[in-house]
């Protein structure tokens, strides 16, 4: 009359910890894209960045952060500064780390030592036409 009838359960697993691994999956999948279109491009681009700038050395011309450009008329590998040459008899000091872009690069000695420019196109609209 007061006892009434009791169900057992079924065994199953923890409803809790396949709720968190659901819930924790769209916070690795987007770790994950974020590595592979954001933060492993960027460390790429700086490797190279930095091996440019400790390359550069002297008579290549470059391009700072500012936009001025100029020739390396002295550089030493232990200094963190290249003196560049902005135009005739004007001798600036720049850190290697305001260096944007390095234009034309000499070659080292063991590869021919030759000079290799970098050639810019110009498009004369008319000027030439008289």
């Amino acid at each position: 009359m007061f006892i009434s009838e009791a169900y057992a359960q079924t065994a199953a697993a923890a409803p809790g910890a396949t709720d968190m691994l659901t819930s924790f999956l769209p916070l690795v999948l987007i770790f994950v894209v974020f590595w592979f279109l954001m933060i492993r491009p960027q460390q790429k681009r700086m490797k190279e960045h930095k091996a440019l700038v400790s390359a550069a050395k002297k008579g290549d011309k470059i391009v700072t952060n500012g936009g001025i450009l100029g020739t390396i008329t002295k550089a030493v590998d232990s200094e963190n500064d290249v003196e560049v040459e902005i135009a005739t008899g004007v001798k600036v000091r720049v850190l290697r780390s305001a260096i944007q872009d390095v234009l034309n690069r000499t070659m080292p000695a063991g590869k021919g030592g030759k000079v290799v420019e970098a050639k810019a196109e110009t498009k004369n609209e008319g000027a030439n036409d008289a």
